[in-house]
Order: C-alpha cells, then structure tokens, then sequence
C-alpha cells in the first residue's frame, strides 16, 4: 500500500551547498531539535529496531552532531536483524571519508550506505546462518533526510501541505515489476507457491529460497539475484521540519501511508508512535510483528511538534507539510528543487548494479589511498586482489570491465554474483 503522493512542477536543480546555506540564512547557526519515540507488538520476536539521537560527524565537536534512526525486519529467525543492528551504522561510517566538510560528508553518505549495507551482507554471510532482514536506515543532518533501505520497512514524511510522501521503495516481487525484471535476468525464478495439481497460491516469490523481497541482508540459502544494495534517498526539509515515520511491514499490511500519518498528527513522537501501532492493531490484528519509529525534526523556536503538524486552535487535526513529488523509478538520480518553503530533493537511486552505486561521485577531497575496496574498506598492495580465482582454482584476470572504484577479489566476487555472473551461496530451497 502506498500513500498519496502528488506531482508538483519543479523548478531547475539546485546544488546541496546552496540548500545547506538557505538553512543556515533560514535558522542562523541552530540546528532543529530531533526528538522521537517508539512503540511496538511482537509476534514473532524478529523485528529490532536502532535509535541514535546523538551521532557526531568529528569527534568532540557539538556542531556536527546527526542522528540515526533504524528498523529491521527480520525472517527466518533473528540472527540477521541483529547483526545488522549492531553491524550496519558501524560499516556505513567507516565508508565516509574522514576530515570532509559536512557538505562533502553529506555528498558521500548515499554511496557509504550501499558500500554499508552490501559489507554487512558479506559479513554475516561468512557467519553461514540462513536469517535474513529487511533494513531501513535514516540519517538526519539538521533538515537533510537521507534514507537507504532493502525489503519492505517504510519511511515516510509528512510535512506542510495536506499529503504524505514515501521516502523509500517497497522492494516486494508482487508489486515491483523492475525487481522481477532484475531477479529473472539474474537468474533467479519468479513464481507463486504451487501446490500439488499445480495451483498457484500466495504472492509473488524468489525460487530457490521462496522469498517475498528482492533485495534484503542476509539470506544466505537464496540466490544471489536477493541483493543487499539500498534504494537511496536524500531529501533537504524546509525550515518548518516535519515528521518521519519508520515502520516495519506489520504496520504497512494494516494501514496506509496517509492512514499512519493521519492517525497520529498532533501527538509528541512518543506517543504518535504508540497511536499508529494501536490503529495498525485495531485494523487487522496482531498478525505480524509491528515496530514503528516516528522522528520529529523541529525547528530551535519551537518546542514540542513541528510548527505544521501541531494541531489548530480547538482541533485535534491538523494540515501535513508535504512533499512535492515521488518518483515511481527505483532507479535514477535525482536533483531537484520544488519551491522555497517545500522539501527539496538531492539525491535518489535505486539501481542494483554496483558499477552505478559506486562510481565516480565522490568527493575530490576525499583523498583516499588508491587500493581501498571501495566495500569493506581494507587497505592493499597494489595489484593485491586484482585477480579472481575461477572455478578451477587458478588465476584469471575479470572476465567484465569494471568501470567503478577499486575493490578487492572477495568485493569482486560479491559483485559477479549479484549480476548473476558466479553462485557463491547455496541453493538449497526452504
């Protein structure tokens, strides 16, 4: 289920220092207060979810403080979820350059969180555990919002305007036609469940393995074709804030995104939070885990709720801040300013293939050593890891070009295997 969300006319793009210094003419040296809450019913005990409200871009220094929220859904059993609560943030730091502005950091956050989230996957694969999650991660720098998630655990913002936007893409085989375009030329078989007299029954799903999601960590009985690399999206907000709501699927399977931001608008984020878990539960039942994560991110001058989705005089409702427009690609980047006093988009990609991921957007003054896999960040010799081993155990040179940034023979083999060019995981269905 998606919420409503409106094409607006965008005006020409605008550079993210530009945004950066309308935020700082708009509110002085303040930063937006952040203030959040959480609620949640377990069935299953496999949802986990992080909350880091006092992150600091250089050590010591208050200014450069930034917070990060997290929810993970995990199948199959918990091992993955966990790992990745305690793995991921860790992983996508260690891919941003150190001693870079903060409008260079912000440049170079999308591409450490695929090189993040695709080091996470390596390393809990090497655990040889079958558990996998979905992953949803947002990181809030002053009003720049940006979000990479795999699976189906959603982010939305609701901000000034009467509508709701999705900051990420629902990666479920049934609903995205991309994905199951991407996982067949992988080599991976899109199917419903067939029971015996070949009836098909249930959703959508990824033989072997028989997962419902195109993209996830972990998930190491299933194919390669099942990628851990993060649909992206950074957005700037406007100087009134808004709120976000981050929610695993047993939230999304009960409501809508313009129901969930309807439900709890005039609460404190504690207990909107609780709200959207009481109404999930209401509407359907307890059917699934259900996590919910609401974030406010409040301008200095105010004090509880962003200004916009406080609640009139008299009225307990109240008008969204909003969003002008939701790409329906998974894949492209983005650039885009809408109009002053509205959020602004920087960046969106959803691509699967690591080569456009990882490419040459980078900052210049990241200055880092020529031989540093660009994944799991690992210092080599020159022509250390340059050469893969084939099947037959000797050397051989990629059989592909690689138009990317350095990585090292066991990055490489991820890399092949996700665009079904080797098998590094078994098959074996469950």
């Amino acid at each position: 289920m998606e919420g409503a969300a409106t094409e607006g006319k965008l005006s020409p793009a605008l550079p993210l220092a530009t945004l950066i210094g309308r935020e700082l003419r708009g509110n002085g040296s303040e930063r937006p207060l952040v203030r959040y809450g959480h609620s949640g019913f377990a069935k299953r005990g496999e949802d986990y979810f992080l909350v880091k409200p006092d992150c600091l871009r250089v050590p010591g220094d208050p200014s450069s403080a930034f917070s990060v929220f997290a929810v993970f859904d995990g199948h199959n059993g918990v091992s993955a979820a966990v790992f990745s609560k305690e793995k991921l943030l860790e992983h996508v730091m260690s891919a941003v350059p150190q001693g870079i502005s903060r409008e260079d950091w912000l440049q170079a956050l999308p591409r450490a969180l695929v090189a993040g989230f695709v080091k996470t996957d390596i390393d809990f694969q090497r655990k040889g555990e079958t558990s996998g999650t979905t992953a949803t991660l947002v990181v809030v720098d002053g009003f720049t919002v940006t979000v990479a998630s795999v699976g189906d655990s959603r982010c939305i913002l609701d901000t000034q305007g009467g509508e709701v936007s999705l900051l990420t893409v629902d990666h479920r085989l049934e609903e995205n036609a991309e994905e199951r375009e991407r996982v067949s030329a992988s080599g991976g078989e899109v199917s419903r469940l067939n029971l015996c007299g070949g009836q098909e029954v249930g959703p959508l799903r990824c033989w072997p393995g028989g997962l419902c999601l195109s993209r996830s960590i972990g998930d190491t009985d299933v194919g390669e074709f099942i990628v851990p690399i993060p649909h992206v999206k950074q957005v700037k907000l406007p100087n009134t804030g808004g709120r976000l709501i981050i929610a695993s699927d047993g939230i999304w399977d009960a409501l809508s995104s313009e129901t969930a931001a309807q439900a709890c608008r005039g609460l404190p984020a504690e207990l909107a939070a609780k709200l959207v878990v009481k109404q999930a539960l209401k509407t359907s039942g307890l059917k699934d885990d259900t996590t919910c994560v609401v974030v406010d991110i409040i301008p200095s001058d105010h004090c509880s709720t962003p200004p916009a989705l406080s609640p009139k005089k008299n009225q307990n409702k109240l008008k969204s801040l909003i969003f002008g427009r939701r790409s329906h690609s998974s894949v492209g980047k983005l650039s885009k300013s809408i109009s002053l006093g509205s959020v602004e988009e920087i960046f969106e990609e959803g691509s699967a293939m690591l080569e456009e991921r990882l490419g040459r957007n980078f900052p210049s003054k990241a200055n880092l050593p020529p031989f540093r896999c660009a994944i799991c960040q690992v210092d080599q010799e020159p022509f250390e890891g340059l050469m893969t081993d084939n099947v037959g155990g000797c050397c051989s040179a990629p059989s592909t070009p690689w138009g990317g940034p350095y990585l090292c023979s066991d990055c490489r083999k991820k890399k092949d295997a996700m665009e079904g060019k080797r098998s590094s995981r078994s098959t074996k269905c469950r």
